[in-house]
């Protein structure tokens, strides 16, 4: 047997004790070693363009094309790459002939912006 092959088979615990009863390891997020679904959440928000596209899709359903115009002409691949992370976090989805729109959680996101928008509001008028 080669050491390789003995480091890969698991051996059960001795008799009465218990394996490792430590919690699953979160996924790495970038920026963050804990994986805490606050880092994941800022990490995908963090991205450009993700906060903007969340934010036109408040009123409505709106077609790729429509959205990169509401996004100042953003460049079509990077809005379409966060377009597909949104649709994986289940924040938007893809109505066939109609565009994307934001989910229930996606809305439930968006709701949360609004104390900022409000204060982004009076901050602009100092």
């Amino acid at each position: 047997m080669t050491k390789a092959t003995r480091r890969t088979i698991a051996t059960p615990p001795a008799q009465g004790h218990k394996r490792d009863a430590r919690p699953a390891k979160r996924p790495s997020v970038r920026g963050s070693r804990t994986g805490r679904p606050i880092m994941a959440l800022l990490d995908l928000l963090g991205r450009r363009w993700t906060l903007r596209i969340a934010w036109e899709l408040r009123e409505g359903s709106l077609t790729s094309r429509a959205l990169r115009t509401a996004c100042d002409d953003a460049s079509p691949t990077v809005v379409q790459a966060r377009l597909s992370e949104l649709r994986e976090a289940g924040l938007v989805e893809l109505l066939p002939g109609d565009g994307y729109r934001l989910t229930a959680l996606g809305q439930e996101l968006n709701e949360t912006f609004l104390p900022l928008y409000r204060f982004a509001e009076r901050w602009s008028k100092r």
